[in-house]
């Protein structure tokens, strides 16, 4: 009984971690969850996922309850009544689902109701009695989760339209790139917005803060996709804006980060000044290579 109670609760525990994975995931597409590290295990299919984070937390979490309740009735009156609810649930969406894009018959529908339905409910009532007995759990999370995942939903949206109602135009990005005023620092900054298209109204604000702006800008946004993995060549879309130095920028950074490897120093000639004629031919067939590896590396 003890090897067969273990192997069941492992069954248990991964159909509850896969199943959080999952509703997180999609949440998180829906804008409903903080960000989090998202690892896909499956080029085929595009449920599985693995997310490291809440990984953990499911395991203090398992810990705690363990501690706390310290018998195995309570957790599985709780496990008991989370399954039956998720039951219940499913048939009371899948019902409008049939009601409103399946088109399905009514009589089908009052058939399905009360035969599965009035099973799923008559468990539910059952389980229900044990509401003080460690079932108020999954009820107790809820609702800790439902808050947070409604506040988040809530400004998650609020800072999309502001964004997209205040947005900087080209016109008025030129003009504050062009202020005299600004700093213009070497290397790349970059700013992070939800929006696709436009400037977000952050880099206005930054540049009345910080006099100071880095020669190159990247505005980037991350989207996610509904299917299991994108082709490299799609992970990254770039759109200019003006002028074109981010080419030019990843270049030089390419072939300085390449001749500090070669010889732990940089030195005149390896930034790109000519040399005086007195190398040999194996010397300059080795920086021909060197110039086509760097090449191949940028782009």
């Amino acid at each position: 009984m003890f090897v067969v109670s273990v192997m069941a609760s492992i069954i248990a525990n991964q159909a509850m971690i896969l199943g959080t994975f999952s509703i997180i995931q999609q949440s998180l597409a829906l804008g409903c969850f903080p960000r989090v590290k998202i690892v896909h295990t499956s080029a085929k299919y595009e449920g599985q996922v693995y997310i490291p984070e809440v990984n953990y937390l499911l395991m203090v979490a398992c810990v705690c309850v363990t501690l706390g309740f310290k018998t195995t009735t309570k957790i599985g009156n709780a496990y008991g009544i989370a399954v039956v609810f998720v039951m219940t649930l499913t048939s009371a969406f899948l019902v409008l689902i049939m009601l409103i894009i399946w088109k399905t018959n009514i009589f089908y529908v009052v058939v399905y109701v009360l035969t599965i339905g009035s099973v799923e409910l008559l468990y539910l009532s059952s389980v229900l009695y044990k509401f003080d007995q460690g079932g108020y759990l999954p009820l107790a999370f809820a609702g800790v989760l439902m808050p947070i995942m409604y506040i988040w939903n809530n400004v998650y949206r609020r800072k999309y339209y502001y964004e997209l109602d205040h947005k900087i135009s080209p016109d008025k990005l030129k003009e504050v790139s062009a202020d005299i005023k600004l700093s213009r620092l070497p290397g790349l900054a970059m700013f992070y917005s939800e929006l696709v298209h436009g400037i977000p109204p952050i880099f206005k604000h930054y540049v009345e803060n910080v006099p100071a702006l880095h020669s190159v800008l990247v505005f980037v946004s991350i989207k996610t996709l509904p299917i299991s993995k994108v082709p490299a060549e799609e992970r990254f879309l770039f759109r200019r804006v003006e002028p074109k130095k981010l080419n030019e920028f990843i270049r030089n950074e390419c072939s300085f980060s390449q001749a500090f490897l070669t010889n732990g120093d940089v030195t005149e000639k390896e930034l790109g000044e000519p040399d005086d004629g007195q190398v040999d031919e194996d010397t300059k067939m080795d920086r021909t290579a060197d110039r086509e590896k760097e090449q191949e590396e940028a782009d």
